[in-house]
């Protein structure tokens, strides 16, 4: 099934390199995107509530700036999710962007999984 690809932003109140080791690492995504993360090599295992865990690949990085996964269920496909740091050139802002698939009329929900996500990011980093 065809996915559609969604971005969001999110402005953050913190410094990049502490923000970056909240989503390149098991113990910092742990904090804020599942309850349990173990990290083997490049393959990151996602679990919630103790139920089974779900594995996503880190296919693309760049210290300090952007980390992109894969899931399991979307390998062979163009289909990621990203979470990159961007820092306004002028004003030194710094945002959180997303970019996610998500099924044709999931938007809305998918937008507010992210949400809460990434509001309780900003409270683990005091960001908010």
């Amino acid at each position: 099934m065809a996915k559609t690809k969604v971005q969001y932003e999110y402005n953050m109140h913190c410094l990049s390199e502490i923000l970056y080791e909240y989503l390149a690492s098991a113990e910092g995504l742990s904090e804020w995107f599942a309850d349990d993360v173990v990290e083997r090599g490049d393959d990151f295992f996602f679990s919630w509530g103790g139920g089974p865990a779900e594995r996503a690949t880190l296919i693309r990085y760049k210290p300090e700036s952007f980390v992109r996964f894969r899931w399991e269920e979307d390998e062979g496909t163009k289909y990621f999710f990203e979470l990159s740091i961007v820092i306004d050139e002028i004003t030194d802002d710094l945002s959180l962007n997303i970019t996610d698939f998500c099924e044709d009329g999931d938007e809305e929900e998918n937008k507010l999984y992210w949400e809460n996500l990434i509001e309780n990011l900003q409270i683990k980093l005091g960001a908010a």
